[in-house]
């Protein structure tokens, strides 16, 4: 009998739909089939794949509105939200790829080495794993996922994707679009497999990669699973991502910032602020207008464009965050409430200002993921880089200065990804860029050119180019000459004295000669 998974509003509770789960014997048949569809789709040209992707993007633009209420209804977030992080994202992302996969993945020529071998003529293609398995996370269900499905298809890759069950409906919205612009069949599929079971059936399935978004104890169970198959994966696994303020801020700014990227989504950002270090002088100033702000900002549903925050996705989200602020209290910390929610619902969580926590506090040691900001005053930038370094975590990090200078000389000193100066929760948006983390945060990288190779394997040509050779000077049969000729190479090339690399080079010449004899 055929399992459903059913979606729901997390706010109403309205149910929004069906969706068929996918037993590990039918990912098995799909990622066969893939396989086969690979073969041809890695033929076509990459003006080809783009002409397909840019129909996608198309459809993605023709259709904001809706996609953004669909994950609005999955997830619980605001219109805003869904449009500005979601839907343009993904649409900036897929042209992106689409104009510039070319230019990265093209056939490139390898620059010689040594003299020796200037014969050896070189180039580099990169060639597609084959299939590529997704597992995207319910944060940013549309976003995150159409990165990777971009990247792959235009390295000339098939995909079969999972989305989280909590937002089925935004990944149908995603099997919509590409559908939408008539690519080959197999190409791309979308199946649904409850998280406990999908991580290890796509590493059994034959796929040729996995990429995986989600938790750090998750990730490291699939790095283990996968070592078993030598199977190359990539994982991005969150942030406690640190803003540190310098004493010439513009606090205003700074304050505004700390807002956006701390509770945008309700706090479920990876990359979003949860560890905010402020140096003494501009501290309680600081303090004051982020409390101010705070008091200001609308919660609750988004009826008409109403409210600048949303809710939770989850209940089990619900729990983690609520620990990690009773943990605070409990230790001490002084907490400053937001505007109360327009709704009751308890998964619109009202957003919480931690001052001066301890470093023993749930909050700094470990991803809150919700709409929580825990604000610590230090003495100077060096206090804050050893602060903002003390983590087992390393995705993104924020520099708040006037001084550019500085700025660029304390990222230097940042154990993060990514580094934004006078901004944050950004750089996920900018397709241009490499996204990972340090440490636990992650393996590997997506975005960018690194995201597009890290979709192929590199494969060397080396050809001979010159003619009338019978063998190289190195093969059988060897004797003295053979070895003195090689020395002389080494002599020629990185001697001290002219008289050693003269008698190296006579030497080389007559070895080399051998090349043009058989026997």
């Amino acid at each position: 009998m055929e399992k459903h998974t059913i979606s729901t509003d997390p706010i109403t509770g309205e149910i929004t739909g069906y969706t068929k789960e996918t037993t590990s014997e039918e990912l098995n048949e799909i990622v066969a089939r893939a396989k086969k569809a690979a073969q041809s789709w890695a033929l076509h040209s990459f003006e080809e794949r783009r002409d397909y992707l840019l129909k996608v993007r198309d459809f993605i633009v023709q259709n904001a509105d809706h996609i953004a209420l669909t994950v609005l209804r999955d997830t619980g977030k605001t219109r805003f939200d869904a449009l500005s992080t979601e839907v343009s994202n993904a649409a900036f992302a897929i042209n992106y790829y689409a104009k510039n996969a070319k230019r990265v993945l093209r056939r490139k020529r390898v620059k010689g080495g040594s003299i020796l071998f200037i014969n050896k003529f070189s180039y580099i293609d990169r060639v597609p794993y084959g299939v590529i398995g997704i597992i995207s996370p319910w944060n940013y269900p549309f976003a995150i996922p159409f990165h990777e499905v971009a990247m792959a298809l235009m390295a000339g890759n098939a995909v079969v994707l999972k989305t989280a069950s909590q937002t089925l409906q935004t990944g149908k919205m995603i099997k919509e679009a590409i559908e939408a612009a008539g690519l080959p069949q197999d190409i791309f599929t979308l199946v649904n497999m409850k998280g406990s079971i999908a991580g290890e059936a796509f590493i059994d399935s034959g796929i040729g990669k996995l990429f995986f978004t989600g938790s750090v104890a998750v990730g490291q169970e699939l790095m283990k699973k996968a070592a078993d198959r030598l199977l190359p994966i990539s994982l991005e696994l969150g942030g406690n991502d640190p803003m540190i303020v310098c004493n010439d801020a513009d606090i205003y700014k700074a304050v505004s910032g700390a807002l956006w990227a701390g509770l945008s989504n309700c706090g479920q950002s990876c990359a979003g602020v949860e560890r905010i270090y402020v140096e003494q002088d501009i501290y309680d100033p600081f303090v004051s207008l982020l409390k101010e702000k705070l008091a200001s900002l609308r919660q609750g549903p988004d009826t008409d464009f109403n409210v600048d925050l949303g809710s939770l996705t989850t209940a089990g989200q619900l729990e983690t965050v609520r620990k990690h602020v009773e943990d605070a209290i409990e230790k001490g910390a002084k907490i400053t409430l937001g505007s109360k929610p327009l709704s009751d619902n308890p998964l619109y969580f009202r957003p919480v200002l931690i001052e001066n926590p301890t470093d023993d506090m749930l909050t700094m040691k470990d991803e809150t993921f919700g709409p929580v900001l825990a604000i610590q005053k230090v003495k100077d930038t060096e206090e804050a880089i050893s602060r903002a370094n003390d983590s087992q975590l390393g995705l993104t990090a924020s520099i708040w200065t006037q001084n550019r200078m500085n700025a660029h000389a304390i990222a230097a000193r940042l154990e993060a990804g990514a580094v934004t100066i006078n901004d944050h929760l950004m750089s996920h948006s900018l397709a241009h860029t490499p996204w990972g983390g340090f440490k636990s945060s992650g393996l590997g990288r997506t975005h960018a050119a690194f995201g597009l190779e890290a979709m192929t394997q590199p494969r060397v040509v080396i050809d001979d180019l010159l003619p009338g050779r019978r063998k190289n000077m190195w093969w059988y049969p060897h004797d003295r000459s053979v070895y003195d000729g090689l020395k002389g190479a080494l002599n020629l090339l990185y001697a001290p004295s002219l008289q050693l690399k003269f008698e190296g080079a006579i030497s080389l010449v007559k070895t080399f000669l051998r090349s043009f004899r058989a026997g």
